[in-house]
């Protein structure tokens, strides 16, 4: 899937536009992006490319990292010093560190000597756990820097939460930020989260459900807007943000923290601004629960494909699902969401060597059924 979105469908694109009245590109800020040519699951990526997914989503900066290196991160993160340098301050550094490797703190004192803004660690792809002592140095150097440190978050990583609060509460001037959505602490983390000043959350993540327990749960000056380029456009994570956060009833002052308000403060070694509590989770109101099967249905469609295998059948049952008696706003919202799943279906007919053809419309779809609240995107399809 292009980072410019440019394999979409072209009647999806208006839908990804909607709602960002009162945002301009410069009040974006990508949390995490990454460039690379050597990751083993087989994703690549350059500046140009991930500038060009930038300007396609009418957004102006991104912190940038390594993607993973089997034989070492020193001349990755020389690759994205000197992106970062020729960007003209479009792109904020960070050096991607591997705790098991020889001179690893020394590699981290390098970088920032030569332009880093602060670290991103990656606990399963690097093999390393945690606690660590290494990852402890790493943190005290961005204590002493007040700059960020970015943990990969999700499945296989024990003891993650568990150690970023401890690292929290004990260095105050690191920055340190959950990717994914915090994904694998979400169901407990929150009054940590509440409580610590210096511990954030990225919304690098696609599945509705985590999104909203994110946007409900943590508080908005703790959530700052990612999209994980290459492997999902901006301009898909942008959408996501912004209906998730509309179904939550953030107001302006949140959305412009989450887009980019708040990590411009945190790269800038300031202080961070409380914008308000979490709204807790009777902010969604009632659930419709047509919506909620194509929710599953689609969730389960795209964690398939994810896997490279045939998604059809949870995508034929999602359109299913749409089917209803019911007449009104339910209606009007079970419509829409049909017609975006057709579009997916004829995108994977349309092409069929392309992968992740259906993903665009699967992802707009279950986002859509997830978020009633927020109503329906102005745009036809």
């Amino acid at each position: 899937m292009p980072v410019n979105a440019s394999q979409f469908d072209q009647r999806l694109l208006p839908v990804f536009l909607d709602g960002r009245d009162g945002l301009g590109p410069d009040d974006w800020f990508d949390a995490h992006t990454h460039i690379g040519q050597n990751d083993p699951d087989g994703r690549k990526a350059t500046p140009d490319e991930i500038l060009g997914g930038l300007d396609a989503a009418g957004h102006r900066r991104a912190m940038l990292f390594a993607m993973h290196e089997p034989d070492g991160y020193p001349a990755a993160n020389d690759a994205v010093l000197a992106a970062a340098a020729a960007s003209e301050g479009r792109f904020v550094a960070l050096a991607r560190i591997a705790p098991n490797a020889d001179g690893a703190v020394a590699e981290a004192e390098r970088c920032l000597e030569s332009g880093a803004t602060g670290f991103k660690l990656h606990p399963r792809s690097d093999a390393f756990g945690l606690p660590h002592p290494v990852v402890e140095q790493v943190v005290a150097l961005a204590h002493e820097r007040r700059a960020p440190v970015l943990f990969h978050a999700g499945r296989g990583i024990p003891h993650l939460g568990e150690a970023v609060v401890d690292l929290a509460q004990r260095y105050p001037g690191a920055r340190l930020i959950l990717a994914h959505a915090g994904i694998s602490d979400l169901g407990w983390i929150a009054d940590e989260a509440t409580e610590l000043q210096n511990l954030f959350f990225d919304t690098a993540w696609w599945n509705v459900a985590d999104q909203l327990q994110l946007y409900t749960t943590i508080p908005p000056g703790r959530i700052l807007y990612a999209s994980d380029m290459p492997y999902a456009p901006g301009v898909l994570a942008a959408f996501v943000f912004l209906r998730v956060a509309r179904a939550v009833g953030r107001g302006p002052e949140a959305v412009h923290s989450i887009a980019g308000g708040q990590l411009a403060r945190i790269v800038a070694g300031q202080d961070p601004v409380d914008v308000g509590a979490a709204p807790g989770i009777d902010s969604l109101g009632p659930r419709v629960i047509e919506a909620e099967r194509i929710v599953s249905y689609c969730a389960a469609g795209l964690q398939v494909a994810f896997r490279g295998m045939d998604p059809s059948e949870p995508i034929a049952l999602a359109r299913l699902a749409c089917r209803t008696c019911r007449d009104g706003e339910v209606r009007e919202l079970l419509a829409y969401v049909d017609a975006l799943l057709a579009i997916g279906q004829e995108s994977a007919a349309a092409h069929p060597d392309v992968p992740f053809a259906l993903m665009p419309a699967t992802l707009l779809a279950m986002v859509l059924a997830g978020t009633p609240e927020a109503g329906l995107p102005a745009a036809a399809v």
